[in-house]
């Protein structure tokens, strides 16, 4: 298996469960990282366990903070060969209870942010053609799930763009693809997985007949970093137990 080594990889996102588990990995194989997240205590503990990273507190919406984590890593390694966005939100609620604002702050949070990401990063990857960006989905971005009308609006948005994008900067070899996954144990979903009866009945959701762990996900984020996937761009790899093949 192709290794992660001497690849510069920028991670939006690093101190959450998925993120976290993700930097782990590449500091194992040999990555150059740059992690970016508003969690400026984590942060710390991260710089601390990898004191070759550069780390750039900053709000994942705001274009400035993005900016400003791209040309501190390019100044630091010369280049960004992958990008990562490990930003997301989950809010369980039927449509007539969800509220104007908590409907934007979910597009913002699983839309809009991957979107200026993506945005800060391509400059450098354009003037070198070369890239790989990958943005986290969800199940309920093509899959039709009770109470999640805000999250499945804003996934599917976000696999639609992965898609177009894709095909905007294939020619330029800039690979752009998602990973979608269902419920997986992370600090983002304790609100279900810490209540066993909520937890049980979620793993009885997914025909695997369990919930994800982030190691599940990041085997997914790695074969997309690494130039094993050299020839694939604008795809959705679903690492859902099987949630997402049939009822």
């Amino acid at each position: 298996m192709t290794s992660l080594h001497g690849r510069t990889i920028l991670i939006i996102g690093a101190t959450g469960g998925i993120g976290a588990a993700f930097t782990e990995q590449c500091a194992n194989e040999g990555a150059q990282l740059s992690l970016f997240s508003r969690n400026p205590e984590k942060l710390s503990g991260l710089r601390e366990r990898f004191p070759g990273a550069i780390t750039t507190e900053g709000d994942a919406l705001s274009f400035p903070d993005l900016q400003r984590a791209v040309t501190e890593t390019v100044s630091a390694f010369g280049r960004i060969d992958v990008l990562v966005h490990a930003v997301g939100s989950i809010l369980l609620r039927p449509l007539h209870q969800t509220s104007e604002e908590q409907f934007r702050q979910t597009l913002d949070m699983n839309l809009t942010s991957p979107f200026l990401a993506m945005k800060a990063v391509l400059p450098d990857m354009l003037s070198r053609n070369d890239g790989a960006i990958i943005l986290c989905s969800s199940v309920a971005g093509g899959t039709g799930l009770r109470n999640h009308e805000a999250v499945s609006a804003a996934k599917g948005g976000l696999e639609a763009m992965v898609r177009s994008a894709a095909m905007t900067y294939a020619r330029q070899n800039i690979r752009i693809n998602a990973v979608a996954f269902g419920l997986v144990d992370t600090p983002l979903a304790a609100s279900i997985t810490r209540n066993e009866t909520a937890r049980a009945a979620s793993a009885a959701m997914h025909p695997a007949g369990r919930i994800g762990t982030p190691q599940d996900v990041t085997a997914a984020l790695r074969y997309f970093a690494s130039p094993e996937s050299a020839w694939t761009t604008g795809q959705i790899l679903h690492v859902d137990g099987g949630m997402s093949a049939g009822k």
